[in-house]
């Protein structure tokens, strides 16, 4: 098994983890998973090609859909609102 695929594996364990976690205790570990996906991605590319790597990041983005919204929306200047599924 390869480094990548290895740390791949601990960070998807890693994230599981930190979302049973209290929302106020999931910034700073979810802030630290969410810039070194990325980084995985890219490994995971590298090692066994584009098709995994674009799995990759089609998982990446399902688990973090709501951090990344929040991110994308400040990126653009605007405040942002949550919505609870009503």
């Amino acid at each position: 098994m390869t480094l990548s695929l290895t740390l791949a594996i601990l960070w998807v364990f890693a994230s599981t983890i930190v979302a049973f976690l209290p929302m106020e205790r999931q910034l700073r570990p979810g802030g630290l998973l969410l810039i070194v996906a990325p980084l995985l991605i890219w490994a995971l590319a590298r090692d066994f090609g584009p098709v995994v790597g674009i799995i990759a990041l089609g998982a990446f983005v399902s688990m973090y859909r709501n951090p990344l919204r929040y991110v994308w929306t400040r990126m653009r200047g605007n405040e942002f609102e949550e919505s609870h599924g009503e």
